[in-house]
């Protein structure tokens, strides 16, 4: 009250706003203009479990079971505490406002060719999900092809176009509801956007592969009732469906009922001469089979082991074109005979380098090689033989999809972006070697308003980490900059500097992103992977603590400004840093992550990430697991960032379980003002195929929750 009266007195000398700002701002620091926050009674059982004479509580353990009455009455008093919260925040309805504004611009994919047709998708800014357009030619009139906006009233509903038939008139294409990585089959005649009555459900983790009049795919056994987004996901299945017929006429082309625990898929050459069938353990390491179309027999091995990966990229005649990283830990392709597929028989096409192969694709009659250098994309161009034959050269440091088509094709697109410029798409004339803009994004924001810098810090064991660091050009390192930090680190998953408007609100408010390129990920090949998983999973923790540290000792930043953020096994790093390092943030966003690591592998396909976690079922694995689980790890004390965690009712990949009771265990063990809230979203997943309403609504929450426990006062009316 003394502060109030004594502003007003002094409001001769100073302006009437910048007292508001200055009571707004010593609101945030002590929470005033939201009352203390009162969470829901969450209620205990006894529940422990004995892992190798090591006994675990699990009081949460009823919140597993996400379709129980007692369970949906617990989120919905959660998410009512969430909401009331987020709703005072002041500068809310203005953040949400920008980030509609902001968001409101054309967006493109790459085309593709298909017969006479070329496909891409198209954004007008605002529309919940892209809409699939095709045209005669490339200077056709664009014409709608599918429309996800009308399969659904609120726009959640997601298609794919897996695969054309072979002479394109047909085309297999996927619908997810909801957010859930369950997906529902159809067929449509191209040249008259027919709708066949081919129908196939409970597919998960499936291409299409055609050959003939029908194609291959994978899928489940349909899951119990009440238990279709938490059931475990076994024994995968391969199919082969005519066109015309009904999903139980389906002919079994293979399965593995001594193994569960694999996934399946297949894959069809561009000729339909070979069927290509995967299978892996995880989602590290595969295997091959292969059967030569032509002829009667059955299947045969290409490669065996679980050690390294493969990927056919086509066949040239009789022999395949394969992507591995088997003696090649960044990567190599190499030629395959298939009657004689012993290592000492392979060809090398393109030998390994000392940069990541990324990835590798046919079109053209050229063989099309990205490649990661620190981080950023290179494209070269090869002869099907080899022999380097020109660099599509990328407008500045940033990242691509490379290029892919038809062996036909003599026109190939591929996409441009970076931390600071919008998508934008190049079309390639594979006869000329040149490249031209085809589409340019026209987004509100400048970027050459803005610095990026990629810089090498030292983790906990001295190896180098890189990051990439973007702010407004300037920018006085004083270290009271708002600062978010983003990683991932797992899973040989590379986090690429690409362009995120929802960054926009961060940046033109003074402050700083920054993306760090953790060990677990694939940045720089299976060496960088295999240095941060398994048992070497702390070193990715400990390289994301090293990253905040940096940020710090730089004046980035401060502990009291700095947010750090990851979703998915980013959500589990995320959890884990919070509950090992506290005082280092202020605020933290685990997102839709991975936080009871003694029990993940019981749910869905949680068992696929054993081969990247270890299992608790190993006694060595478990002393892992629990040494860094976020769950296991919450402790009583009075400085844990305020936390705001994100998760969703139709995730089936990571399920909401793991947030249900990483929250629960943290508010009730959380003593200090912080807040600790939960964000449930419904009819959403695990974020593929998320409507732009609901991006929109989530990242206004998330700026809003950050910007206001950090005391800062965005520039918006």
């Amino acid at each position: 009250m003394f502060v109030l009266s004594t502003l007003f007195k002094m409001k001769k000398h100073f302006p009437l706003t910048l007292i508001v700002v200055i009571l707004f701002l010593a609101a945030c620091n002590n929470h005033s203009s939201i009352e203390k926050i009162v969470y829901p009674e969450t209620k205990k059982v006894t529940q422990v479990d004995d892992y190798f004479d090591t006994k675990i509580s699990d009081p949460y353990r009823w919140l597993e079971n996400d379709t129980a009455a007692d369970v949906k009455q617990w989120v919905e008093a959660e998410n009512k505490v969430t909401g009331n919260y987020l709703s005072k925040i002041p500068f809310r309805n203005a953040i949400k406002k920008r980030l509609t504004d902001i968001w409101n611009y054309e967006r493109y994919s790459s085309p593709f060719r298909a017969g006479e047709y070329y496909f891409f998708d198209k954004n007008d800014g605002l529309q919940n999900q892209s809409i699939i357009y095709f045209q005669k030619g490339l200077n056709g009139e664009p014409k709608v092809f599918l429309d996800p906006n009308k399969m659904s009233p609120d726009g959640t509903a997601h298609v794919n176009l897996l695969s054309f038939s072979k002479d394109k008139k047909y085309v297999a294409y996927s619908v997810e509801q909801s957010g859930s990585d369950w997906s529902t089959f159809y067929v449509m005649e191209v040249a008259t956007q027919k709708l066949l009555d081919d129908k196939i459900e409970w597919v998960k983790f499936s291409s299409t592969a055609w050959k003939g009049n029908g194609f291959y795919y994978s899928r489940y056994d349909k899951p119990e009732n009440g238990k279709e987004f938490s059931q475990k996901n076994e024994f995968h299945k391969i199919y082969y469906h005519r066109l015309g017929t009904i999903q139980d006429k389906d002919e079994l082309i293979y399965e593995d009922k001594e193994h569960a625990q694999q996934f399946h898929s297949a894959q069809t050459t561009e000729d339909e001469r070979f069927l290509i069938i995967y299978t892996s353990k995880g989602t590290y390491g595969n295997q091959l089979s292969y059967k030569d179309l032509t002829k009667k027999d059955g299947l045969k091995p290409l490669t065996e082991g679980f050690d390294h990966q493969y990927g056919v990229l086509n066949n040239l005649g009789d022999k395949l074109l394969v992507k591995t990283d088997d003696g090649a830990p960044n990567q190599k392709v190499v030629l395959i005979d298939p009657q004689k597929p012993a290592k000492e028989n392979w060809k090398e096409i393109i030998p390994e380098k000392d940069e990541l192969l990324e990835d590798a694709n046919t079109g053209g009659g050229k063989l099309f090689a990205l490649y990661l250098k620190d981080v950023s994309s290179r494209i070269y161009q090869y002869s099907l033989d080899g022999k380097h034959e020109n660099e599509i050269v990328l407008p500045a440091i940033g990242i691509s999809d490379g290029l892919n088509g038809d062996f036909d094709d003599t026109v190939i697109f591929y996409s441009f972006t970076s931390l600071t410029i919008a998508p934008s798409i190049y079309k390639y004339d594979v006869r000329t070697g040149k490249s031209e803009i085809w589409q340019k994004a026209d987004v509100k924001f400048n970027a050459d308003d803005y610095e990026i810098k990629q810089v090498f810090y030292k983790s906990k064991d001295g190896t180098p980490i890189p990051m990439f660091i973007v702010h407004k050009k300037g920018l006085k390192l004083d270290g009271n900059n708002p600062t978010l930090l983003y990683a991932y680190g797992g899973f040989n998953i590379s986090i690429r500097p690409g362009f995120n408007i929802a960054n926009t609100i961060l940046l033109e408010n003074g402050g700083v992103y920054a993306v760090a390129n953790l060990r677990g990920g694939g940045e720089y090949g299976d060496k960088w992977h295999k240095a941060g998983m398994l048992l070497n999973k702390q070193n990715v923790f400990d390289d994301f603590i090293a990253g905040a540290e940096y940020l710090i000792k730089e004046k980035y930043t401060s502990s009291e400004k700095l947010a750090i953020m990851g979703r998915s096994n980013g959500g589990l790093l995320v959890g884990a840093c919070m509950t090992q390092r506290p005082e280092l943030y202020k605020v933290a966003f685990p997102g839709v992550g991975v936080m009871d690591m003694l029990r993940y592998h019981k749910f869905t396909i949680g068992w696929g990430w054993a081969v990247e976690y270890g299992s608790s079922d190993s006694a060595a694995h478990f002393k892992n697991l629990l040494s860094y689980s976020p769950l296991h790890n919450i402790k009583e004390r009075s400085d844990y960032p305020a936390t705001l965690i994100t998760t969703a009712d139709h995730d089936d990949r990571v399920v909401p379980a793991h947030s249900f009771k990483f929250a629960a265990t943290l508010q009730e063990k959380s003593k200090g003002a912080n807040p600790v809230l939960i964000r449930i979203d419904t009819k959403a997943g695990h974020g593929g195929g998320k409507p732009t309403t609901k991006i929109i609504d989530e990242q206004t929450d998330v700026w809003s929750f950050m910007f206001y426990n950090m005391g800062v006062v965005p520039n918006y009316k």
